[in-house]
């Protein structure tokens, strides 16, 4: 799935935004203590993390196999289907991957193929969203951002 970083941004805006598309999704069904690495497969090894506020975490994994990245979003609490994302994206490659709804447990797995690259990524619980830019490149500083609407 191709995505420019303008787009991404805005689908990352609107899916924080109450709509029709998000109150259409079906829940998760995950397990309340479920792992990203249970989410995104067999052979992902979380590699960093973003605290999504008090309200869960978004996990990076990388599999060394295959080269892919995953993210998922999992909530500290699950209960009520909330607004949630979880979001990929290599700027280097213009690939990028995305999964918003209204879920119980987590968001994602989301993929996109990223060995050698570095990499975009977020997600949100609510009112809350944490962004991560130029994360896993060896020596350069990732920047982080955390958001409450």
């Amino acid at each position: 799935m191709r995505f420019s970083h303008s787009m991404l941004g805005a689908a990352a805006l609107a899916a924080l935004s109450v709509g029709a598309t998000t109150a259409l999704a079906a829940p998760a069904s995950a397990a309340p203590n479920t792992t990203a690495q249970k989410v995104c497969g067999s052979g992902y090894k979380t590699v960093n993390s973003a605290a999504v506020g008090s309200l869960g975490t978004v996990y990076l994994a990388y599999n060394a196999v295959n080269g892919n990245n995953c993210v998922v979003t999992i909530r500290n609490n699950p209960g009520t289907a909330v607004d949630m994302s979880a979001w990929i994206y290599v700027p280097a490659t213009n690939e990028g991957d995305s999964d918003y709804g209204r879920y119980t447990s987590y968001a994602g797995p989301s993929y996109v193929i990223g060995k050698g690259f570095c990499v975009d990524w977020g997600g949100a619980i609510a009112n809350v969203s944490v962004q991560v830019t130029g994360s896993n490149c060896a020596s350069l500083k990732e920047h982080r951002t955390t958001q409450t609407r």
